[in-house]
């Protein structure tokens, strides 16, 4: 691996022209297939194998006018104090209101709020039904603006009016905070390099994979069904890791050239040694992302598979742009230790010969490793403990912020018809194989009417053929509760009970059936989750640090880490801690596929860290330093950059919290706070400790073992004895041969 990767950034090296020119094509390529592409349709979401999914299929084959999928929106009025919806003036102005709803094109109908019996008990608020021929994604402007031009006349007229449901569903943005992190990122590599050039270089090339790769999806979308959370999760994981590996290749090259080696010869054994250590990490997190496709949700799988495209161009740029450009860069970035003129370069350090922070923090850990290892797992255990009354759910309109007109049609729908309106359950009832149809509808109804928590039962709506019904059923909580999940299951038992007397199927579906179904197969799917991934993960870290422990100990650092940013994730988002501070208006339950998320994510990530942190003792271990001192060199080449890779990541990954999107959000900070357990915590303080304590035994692996696995040579061995002769550096920095 290091002999090949070594000949490939010698290539790119000296080919770099060819190189360059190679990325550059790719990305104006993809640019242009992101430029000609058709705008993205409606973006599906099927739950295969649940019973929701079931019954909205039937609803498509049973009522093919129902345009199931459609969008809809509910235009909610609120009559002026001292005024009700049933006064003549109020009246009027919705029955206007109507009249200019129906005339839209896309419009598949438009109930009247006085016919539908959609007026409040007290008398103040009333709402309009309004359903479309087509999704939300697929909805024109002409008829967004005459749903909101309707609205706007309505309370010109007097009336308050909002407007809720997927018609206006737009696509979220991340604001200026995304920028905020980019630019944090610079700063941090500024420093870390003392060089602005040598800072640019990891920018430019996570900024072209990360076009490449978004323009690509941008291309796909409509073909593949792709969703806008698609691109933005790519977006977010293809910028950290874009920057982090070039970041590691760029800093080994730097003290390559501080060893004396020629410009072309660095880039060579940047490459062979880091760039080994790139491959392998950049493998942990595809297998992580693809991995995802074990849930069995579409949606899941196409993000998960997107980000992993956008992670193996990170990593191919990785390899070829950055030593092309190292290329080009010449003499301006200069060895490790060295500064430009601009940021300080040519100063006498202030103590010369002073063991950096990395060596003497190792060198502190390894002294007193139990303290520090008793001290990390004790306060990641305190941080995970939130953890353990996480609740699952997912978001709707009432987490939506209150300044948007869907939340504030949320808050009056619930004010008006109480909290479950806004979570109505479809009953579907297939009576296909029942004798009496009609009595079986009728039954089913006056079933569910006895259970708890329910409010209203509206009367079966059989199809043309009468053979299928609608019911919708109100319970008495909002969406997001566990009272109104105990009711989805207590209709699906009494279901179970009506097929044997009735013969009729009974299933339940809708938004809030949806979402309960969605969280009940992400944790079932959780646990073959994380064997399958940690389980390759594992075998992969085994071939790569030839060790037993030293894998399963990165295993287990990984799960401290997950669970306690878990913790944090349900002290913010569902308890409220910080939440002015990170811009949460509404607590509530965790976004279902979060837990899952996380673990693919953030263990990709983290076993970034632990690749290119132990990679380097392993180095120094097989060159012939004791297990102790080896912990030590490790933290003296790798801890300031792999602080700063983590401080890049944090700062990339912050910046979503900034987004419109309460998923995105959440992702973010999620994301945020668990590289910060993973990089110093985990790495920094629990890695070593543990290596500390185990002495030769980290680096144990059974004779038979060593024999079958292949040598892949991370640590760059096969290069030790490479001549550097043959070569020498011309006074510009460029390479000739003698």
């Amino acid at each position: 691996m290091a002999t090949f990767l070594y000949r490939l950034g010698r290539l790119a090296f000296r080919r770099r022209h060819l190189v360059a020119l190679i990325w550059v094509a790719l990305l104006t390529l993809a640019g242009a297939g992101a430029a000609g592409a058709p705008a993205a349709g409606t973006t599906s979401f099927s739950i295969p194998g649940t019973e929701a999914q079931k019954a909205f299929d039937l609803l498509e084959e049973r009522f093919p006018g129902m345009s199931a999928d459609g969008a809809t929106a509910r235009v909610v009025f609120k009559a002026p104090d001292g005024e009700k919806m049933t006064d003549a003036g109020p009246k009027a102005t919705v029955e206007k209101t109507v009249e200019e709803l129906s005339a839209g094109s896309e419009v598949a109908s438009v109930t009247d709020p006085y016919r539908a019996r959609a007026v409040s008990k007290d008398g103040t608020i009333a709402y309009a039904q309004v359903s479309y021929e087509v999704s939300g994604m697929e909805l024109t402007d002409a008829s967004k603006d005459a749903l909101e031009g309707a609205a706007r006349d309505a309370r010109e007229a007097g009336l308050t009016v909002e407007i809720g449901g997927d018609a206006l569903q737009a696509v979220p943005h991340t604001g200026t905070a995304e920028i905020i992190g980019i630019a944090i990122a610079a700063i941090v590599l500024v420093i870390t390099f003392g060089s602005l050039l040598a800072a640019g270089l990891p920018l430019l090339t996570a900024i072209i994979g990360v076009g490449i790769g978004v323009s690509t999806i941008a291309a796909l979308a409509s073909t593949l069904d792709l969703g806008s959370t698609t691109s933005t999760l790519a977006t977010m994981i293809g910028l950290a890791v874009g920057i982090d590996y070039a970041l590691f290749i760029v800093s080994r090259y730097r003290a390559e050239l501080a060893e004396g080696r020629e410009r072309e010869e660095a880039a060579g054994r940047a490459v062979g040694t880091a760039g080994s250590a790139v491959v392998f990490a950049g493998l942990t997190v595809v297998i992580a992302l693809v991995g995802l496709s074990v849930v069995n949700i579409p949606m899941l799988t196409k993000m998960g598979v997107a980000a992993a495209g956008t992670v193996a161009i990170a990593v191919l740029i990785a390899l070829t742009m950055i030593p092309a450009l190292l290329g080009y860069a010449g003499r301006r970035v200069r060895p490790a230790g060295e500064k430009s003129k601009l940021l300080g370069g040519g100063r006498a350090p202030k103590k010369p010969g002073r063991p950096n922070m990395g060596t003497r923090w190792a060198s502190f850990v390894v002294r007193r490793p139990v303290a520090v290892l008793l001290l990390g797992v004790l306060g990641l255990g305190a941080a995970a403990v939130p953890a353990s009354s996480l609740e699952l759910g997912l978001p709707d309109d009432g987490s939506q912020p209150v300044s948007t007109t869907q939340r504030r049609a949320y808050d009056l729908l619930s004010e008006g018809f109480g909290p479950g309106f806004n979570g109505p359950l479809m009953v579907v009832v297939d009576a296909k194989g029942s004798k009496d149809p009609q009595a079986a509808f009728t039954e089913v109804g006056d079933e569910i009417k006895g259970l708890k928590d329910v409010v209203t039962v509206t009367p079966p709506a059989p199809n043309k053929a009468g053979d299928t019904a609608t019911i919708t059923v109100i319970p008495d909580s909002k969406p997001s509760s566990a009272t109104t999940e105990d009711l989805v299951h207590g209709i699906r038992d009494a279901g179970a009970g009506l097929r044997a007397d009735t013969g009729a199927d009974v299933l339940v579906t809708g938004a809030t059936a949806m979402n309960i179904d969605v969280s009940q197969k992400l944790n079932d799917a959780l646990v073959p989750y994380l064997v399958l991934v940690v389980g390759l993960a594992f075998l992969l870290l085994i071939v790569v640090f030839r060790s037993i422990l030293v894998p399963l100990k990165a295993a287990l650092g990984f799960l401290l880490s997950v669970m306690a940013a878990l913790g944090a994730v349900v002290a913010v988002f569902q308890w409220g801690w910080l939440a002015d501070l990170m811009g949460v208006e509404e607590t509530g339950p965790v976004m279902s596929m979060m837990p899952i998320f996380m673990v693919g994510v953030v263990f990709g990530l983290a076993m970034d860290y632990e690749v290119f942190l132990v990679t380097r003792m392993r180095e120094a271990f097989v060159h012939g330093e004791k297990p102790s001192q080896a912990v030590v060199t490790g933290f003296r080449h790798g801890a300031r950059v792999v602080t700063a890779a983590a401080v890049i990541m944090m700062a990339v990954f912050a910046g979503f919290i900034g987004s419109s999107e309460a998923m995105v959000k959440m992702i973010g900070f999620g994301l945020a706070i668990a590289v910060f357990f993973d990089a110093f915590v985990v790495r920094m303080a629990v890695v070593p400790a543990v290596l500390a304590l185990l002495g030769r035994k980290a680096w144990w692996l059974p004779k038979w073992l060593d024999r079958a696995l292949p040598n892949v040579d991370v640590e760059g061995e096969g290069l030790r004895s490479a001549a550097d002769a043959g070569k020498h550096a011309d006074p510009d920095g460029e390479l000739v041969r003698v």
